[in-house]
């Protein structure tokens, strides 16, 4: 801990104190600007940043992330109190903290799986401890000699071993049925028998047959007619939920079930599971729904318990049939969950497991592993109206959840199926019929044109709104400085090649390059625009117009779903309906289980609640919003399935009026770019899925396109 009087780390001044100290806050030597703790953070933080861009956080970068936070929360705390500082350097220091925090914020946004490190009961690891200390070091921070020695700690077996539970409902269960025997009456598990493809690698080929070998069909199995459009409890299904239900009664045990969103994807998947007895049934879900796979278990399977898993399980039937769990809590029930027997397992919003390298993907397989290993046909389905984000290669960690492939081949079931085929991938006709081999093991696609005739037609309509004052005027400023700088930087690393023939006219590889450069910037300066923080500005002042546009709607066409993705613009919404008279409900991700509910049935049934303002994020999956045909989109998503989701919360079943998304876009800015951006990434899944013949756009993030975009157009503006 940090102690007055103890002696000064190496080349630090005093300037707070270490987690968990209880001695006196140190005070500095002098006021602070580019000295002290907080740049020490936001370099930190910037790293970590850039490398969440790049894809999943490794195991230093989160170190390092759980280290930033840690230090912030107790610098701000310190901050708030040191008496040496006057107001003005206290409201400076909280701002440049603030930056950090929003930072930490959005990091956590891209890898979800480091949210638990901000927890109070986190594990602070070794790892942690040392870089912590450094960071403390290197910021001058006053420490005492204890504080300087990291003791070492054993290495836990896994990563969050001491969070692991085991509810006292579920030691019952096991007591109760303690020689729980494995269930192998079903079928022989297949071997492969390899002969033309022992040597090829399949992983490749098989992507590519779905980006290139769709050949106009769409990306679904065939299915029995059913027999019945009514399930066991007498609800009545539509004849695509009844078709699927039909395939795991007569056997089918995997399906990536990949409707579009609003066809009951949640009600298909219980009641194949009834269809396949394949109970008890663990259900993998994001917190947001978790309440609502509840309800959906009591209406479509009245006949079996559900129960929900909430933090430590303390109040959780351990008897139940259904067992629902969200992706955060894994690390603490997989233990216990890999052995309690399970015949079956669904996991909603599959592309939540696209990156393998992620603690919820690594849970979820192992899961899925351990139940194949007890049980030789059991149920596992996949869920997902989004399938594909960026790649056709997001399929990838969805497959093996099937055990349709392992790490590095295809599974016998399938190795077998494309060992039938005949050919091999050098020759003509390979791709078609692998893509059909592989949507044989149980791809199931269907669209709303297609099969759910009673649901009226949707569209998307842009509104352009000028942001013509001081705010809009900064805006445009700071996006030609960042312009300005993409070009100064393009042409430096031009200068500066070496060894490279020159490119005529504008290098659009270079292009793409100082793009990819700009965000893994990691020297830019905390407080510095960049393409997040002008996205983020744009955001707030769009907020009065986007809530004024979304107030018109409600008193003219009833109901309307505002979406935002900052708390700070939901907050703004707010206010500007408030100040029209109008109730509203909203949907937060800070909000408890209840209070969700109790929202939303607000919103469905009250007809004086005239609008529910929504977190893209919190909001986007799980709820059925359909009571309104009008949806606001007051910030834009950075991706087109996000977008996709929001829009699909009131175009489902039971929907009666044509539905519209009012996008509210800044015009002359960079917001027309990214608008356009998410547009061309909608056609990915439809090539890839519904065998359209739209050509795939490169499927790099958004936030890669639109800085090259700025840049490109920056150049040819140049070169005319």
């Amino acid at each position: 801990m940090a102690r007055s009087g103890t002696r000064r780390a190496a080349g630090g001044r005093t300037g707070g104190r270490a987690a968990g100290g209880t001695g006196t806050a140190s005070r500095r030597t002098r006021p602070v600007d580019n000295d002290g703790l907080i740049p020490v953070l936001a370099r930190a933080v910037r790293e970590v940043e850039a490398a969440a861009q790049r894809g999943a956080l490794r195991p230093t970068n989160r170190t390092k992330f759980q280290a930033v936070a840690l230090l912030m929360r107790e610098e701000r705390a310190r901050v708030k109190v040191d008496a040496t500082l006057t107001d003005s350097q206290r409201a400076e220091q909280l701002k440049r903290l603030d930056g950090v925090a929003t930072i930490l914020a959005k990091t956590a946004a891209r890898d979800t799986s480091v949210i638990q490190l901000l927890g109070e009961d986190a594990t602070l690891t070794e790892a942690t401890r040392t870089v912590k200390r450094d960071m403390m070091i290197a910021g001058g921070m006053e420490m005492a000699p204890e504080d300087l020695v990291i003791a070492a700690e054993p290495t836990p077996v896994l990563e969050t071993a001491e969070r692991a539970v085991v509810p006292q409902a579920i030691v019952s269960r096991q007591l109760a049925n303690p020689f729980l025997a494995p269930d192998f009456s079903l079928a022989d598990a297949p071997v492969a028998h390899p002969r033309r493809l022992a040597n090829w690698e399949l992983f490749g080929p098989l992507f590519k047959s779905f980006e290139y070998g769709a050949g106009g069909g769409p990306a679904s199995m065939p299915l029995p007619e059913p027999l019945t459009l009514h399930s066991p409890a007498g609800s009545t299904l539509m004849k695509h939920q009844a078709e699927l239900i039909g395939a795991a009664a007569d056997g089918h045990r995997t399906f990536l079930l990949a409707d579009e969103p609003g066809l009951g994807k949640t009600a298909q998947s219980l009641l194949a599971a009834d269809a396949a007895n394949a109970f008890p049934l663990l259900v993998v879900v994001p917190n947001v729904v978790k309440t609502n796979w509840a309800r959906e278990a009591a209406l479509w399977v009245p006949n079996r318990t559900a129960t929900v898993i909430h933090g430590d399980g303390d109040d959780l039937d351990g008897f139940a049939d259904i067992i629902i769990v969200n992706y955060e809590i894994l690390d603490r029930h997989v233990g216990w969950l890999g052995g309690l027997g399970f015949k079956g397992m669904v996991v909603d919003e599959a592309h939540f497991i696209k990156n393998k390298d992620s603690q919820r993907s690594r849970f979820v397989l192992q899961l899925a592993e351990k139940i194949r290993d007890r049980v030789a046909s059991p149920l596992l389905m996949a869920l997902t109206g989004t399938p594909l984000i960026n790649s056709v290669e997001d399929f990838r960690t969805i497959w093996q959840f099937l055990g349709w492939i392992d790490d590095k081949k295809p599974r016998a079931e399938l190795m077998n199926e494309l060992e039938d085929i005949g050919l091999t991938p050098a020759e003509p006709g390979f791709f078609s019929e692998a893509r059909r081999a592989v949507i044989d093991m149980g791809i199931v696609r269907r669209r709303k044109v297609d099969v759910a005739a009673d649901i009226p037609a949707r569209r998307i309509a842009d509104i352009p709104v000028e942001l013509d004052d001081e705010v809009g005027r900064s805006i445009r400023d700071a996006e030609r400085e960042l312009t300005a700088k993409l070009v100064q930087r393009y042409h430096s690393a031009l200068a500066n090649r070496t060894g490279q023939a020159p490119v005529d006219g504008i290098d659009h590889k270079l292009v793409r390059q100082v793009a990819r450069w700009e965000l893994e910037d990691i020297d830019a300066s905390p407080t510095g625009e960049n393409v997040f923080s002008m996205v983020r500005r744009i955001g707030r002042a769009k907020a009065q117009l986007a809530a004024d546009y979304a107030a018109q709607l409600a008193s003219n066409v009833g109901k309307v779903v505002f979406f935002a993705k900052h708390l700070d613009v939901m907050d703004q919404a707010e206010e500007v309906f408030a100040r029209r008279n109008l109730r509203t409900a909203t949907i937060r991700g800070d909000q408890t289980p209840a209070f969700r509910t109790a929202q939303i049935d607000s919103f469905v049934n009250d007809p004086d609640v005239a609008v529910i303002v929504c977190s893209l994020t919190a909001a986007g999956v799980g709820l059925n919003l359909q009571v309104a045909s009008n949806v606001v989109l007051a910030e834009l998503s950075w991706t087109s399935a996000e977008q996709t989701q929001a829009i699909d919360r009131v175009h489902r079943i039971g929907q009666e009026e044509p539905v519209t998304a009012w996008r509210i876009i800044a015009a002359q800015t960079i917001d027309m770019k990214i608008a356009d951006l998410i547009d061309s990434k909608a056609g990915l899944a439809a090539r890839a899925l519904d065998g359209s013949d739209e050509e795939i756009v490169d499927s790099g993030d958004i936030q890669l396109d639109a800085m090259s975009a700025m840049l490109l157009e920056a150049l040819e503006s140049a070169e005319l």
